[in-house]
This record gives C-alpha cells, structure tokens and sequence, in this order.
C-alpha cells in the first residue's frame, strides 16, 4: 500500500454492515479491503486460524467447521469482514461465556497511514485500541484469532416464553451456568403486565450421532433470499407492528420447548435475506443498541421499554440479551457486564430522534453507553460519557483516518 496523503483522510471498509456513519467518510476517502480475501493459515489440530483482513466470517467458517472449529464469538450475520469484527470488537449470543471477538484474537497486522507497519499482540497499547477502535488506528491487514471446538454444526436448542421482565431477568439467572447462547426476543409494545414480554431463547452445541455431511454442513456464501425493493412506508406503522408482536408472541409461545437446529438460522438470522433492512422503506430505520450495568439493568431496561411503548415507534426486531463479566480488551469495546437492548426505530424523522435523545438519558443515568458500531446520531457528549477512556484512544488515532461517526463524537 502506497503512503496516503493526509491531506484527504481516509477509512478502510469491509462488507459495510454497520448501520451508522463508522463506516462512512463523507468528504474523504475509503479503501475497499474486500479484496484481501486469503485464509492465509489455519492449524485443524490447534484451531488457530489467520485471515486477512477482508475474509469474511463466513469464508472463515467454511474452513472451521468441517475440521471441527467454529468463530469464538460471532454477531447475528456471517457476511461480516474480519477487519470489521475486530475493528468493532463484534460479540454474540455466547458474551457471557466468551466475551467479544477481541478476546481471541492473538495477533494482527496493522499498517498505519505513514508507511509504518505493526505486527500488535496483546498487551501492546495500539493492540487494545485497534480492538473496537473502528479502524481509526490504521488499516488493518490481518488477524490471528484462536477458534474453539465443536462437536458438530449443529445446536440443542430451547424457547422459554416469559410474560415480563422480570421473569426474562429471572430466566437469565436460573441458565446463566447452563447455557453457552442465549437471547431473547421481546415485545416492544406490550404494556402493563406484560411489559417486556418475550422468547428467550437458550442452544448449546448438540453432540448427537449425525452423519459425517450433516455434521460438517458448508456455509453458504450468499442470502438464499432478498429483498427486491423498499417496501411501502404505509406498511410499518403501530397498528401492522402491534398485530405482527401479537400473532409472532402466540405462535413462538404455543412452538416453545426443545428442538434440534443447524446453528444458521439460530445464530445468522440476518443472513436469510439480502437487503433486508429495505423491509423499512425508502427512509430507512435507525438502530438503537445500549447496554446498561447489571446493578441497574432491571430499572434502566423497564423504563427503556417503558417509553418505547408510550411512543408506538418500536418494530418487530427488538432483542434483549445479558453480557457477561468477561472483560473486553479495546479501549473502545462496547460491551460490559449488564443488559444490552437492540430495537430498530423506522425512520419517522424529528419524533424519532426525540425517542432516542430521551432513551440516551435513561442510559447515561444508569450508567450505561451506546454501540457505535450502529450509530448513526449519538452526541459526542453521549459518547464521551459512555467511554470515559476516549482521550486515551485518541491519542492513538492515525492521523492519516477518520470517519463521519468519529468527527461527531469527538468534537
């Protein structure tokens, strides 16, 4: 890679899955990493396996789990860069027991704006703020990551339905020790009684006798489906959201118990239609994902939903799921010990900002922050209160990269 010129600073980009602006650069450039697509190294007796940069979760799986291996921790789509998991230090259904992508990876190759090139491992300064540091340290060329050991692809899973909060923080309790994935799916319209109704739904790899194909299933590279066009804004409104909650409660309540499923449909439900979010219309749709400390996740949470209700802008993708206590290496990483909420909010302009400037103070109060990697409007006074060590990262930022998300917040 030739020096950039710092005149016009730049952003590596991978897939493009993150919902906001950290991975835009208005007025300035981006370098496409896609095409840094080799497995450069994988060890099927050790499990260590090393990419670059623009490999996606999905190549890297369909080395993995033939051999036995699967991801440490991997978000809700597959078709996402390993440059991006760790510039975004991704977690999953399994952060009380794995904690984020960074927490694996071993090694990685960096190459910052003025030529110079880093090989980072842990304990190095720019290594903790490259994890999470949405690729404002340097480009990052390649990762190193340890995977872990499967029985098969496939998972014993559960739906559990619970009629309110607290029995879904009561069920958190009671399978906290038992379960390596689990999320929940939550009603955010539901009122009263049942407020924060929902399916809480627990997977642990499955060991059962399987032949060899069934147990070595290929990843697919592509959706099977897409989505063809923006769908009529007409469509999702509170009356079409709360009937779609209500029907989606009773049919998951009725189905709940035990069954056997291949780990995509449980762990890449985004991954079954391409262009999924055009489902919102031609305005599109923000996502608001925060988490909150355990000490006050039950009163943050409760009010979150609370207000979302009263509003009648929630939609029918709202997960409510526990971090655990396993510490995120990044200066930047989104998350910690407590409760996280993600609900997508259809754009509906200036009534949707003011839901979630009132949502940001629910959250600032409790102690809690937002994840950029789907922001798309956080204040930098949200942000910098959010992650109290944002000097400290800045000190670290290339000089020579930037991002419309980090303008805002930093200013």
């Amino acid at each position: 890679m030739d020096q950039l010129s710092p005149a016009a600073p730049g952003l590596a980009i991978g897939l493009r899955r993150s919902y906001g602006d950290s991975g835009l650069n208005p007025g300035g450039r981006v370098i496409d990493m896609t095409g840094l697509d080799r497995l450069i190294a994988f060890d099927r007796s050790t499990g260590v396996m090393r990419g670059e940069a623009g490999v996606s979760l999905s190549q890297c799986l369909r080395a993995l789990v033939p051999a036995g291996w699967f991801l440490p921790t991997t978000p809700g789509a597959s078709f996402v860069t390993l440059g991006g998991a760790v510039a975004n230090d991704v977690h999953g259904k399994n952060h009380f027991s794995a904690g984020s992508f960074g927490n694996a990876v071993r090694r990685l190759g960096l190459r910052r704006t003025d030529g110079a090139v880093h090989d980072l491992q842990p304990g190095d300064p720019l290594f903790t703020a490259t994890i999470g540091g949405l690729g404002l340290t340097g480009v990052i060329e390649w990762v190193e990551f340890q995977a872990v050991r499967i029985p098969s692809s496939w998972l014993d899973a559960e739906d559990v339905a619970f009629r309110n909060l607290d029995e879904f923080f009561d069920l958190s309790d009671e399978r906290k020790d038992t379960a390596e994935h689990a999320m929940a799916w939550v009603d955010g319209l539901a009122i009263g009684a049942s407020l924060g109704r929902g399916v809480y739904s627990f997977a642990n790899w499955s060991s059962a006798n399987r032949s060899r194909q069934e147990k070595s299933a290929p990843e697919r590279e592509r959706p099977r489906k897409k989505m063809p066009m923006d769908a009529p804004g007409f469509l999702l409104n509170s009356f079409s959201v709360k009937a779609f909650n209500e029907i989606y409660n009773g049919l998951k309540t009725m189905q709940a118990g035990k069954r056997l499923t291949h780990h995509e449909p449980f762990l890449y439900p985004l991954d079954a239609i391409s262009d999924w979010n055009r489902l919102y219309g031609a305005r599109g749709f923000y996502q608001y994902q925060s988490v909150v400390p355990t000490v006050t996740a039950r009163e943050a949470v409760r009010d979150q939903l609370k207000l979302i209700a009263r509003s009648r802008q929630g939609s029918f993708l709202a997960v409510l799921k526990n971090m655990g206590p396993i510490l995120s290496v990044g200066t930047l990483s989104f998350p910690m010990s407590g409760t996280t909420l993600a609900m997508d909010f259809p754009n509906r302009g200036k009534r949707t900002l003011q839901l979630m400037s009132d949502l940001d103070r629910i959250v600032m109060e409790a102690g809690g922050r937002l994840y950029p990697a789907k922001d798309g409007r956080m204040s930098a006074s949200m942000f910098q209160a959010g992650f109290p060590q944002w000097k400290d990262f800045r000190a670290q930022v290339d000089p020579g990269l930037s991002s419309g998300f980090w303008r805002r917040v930093s200013a």
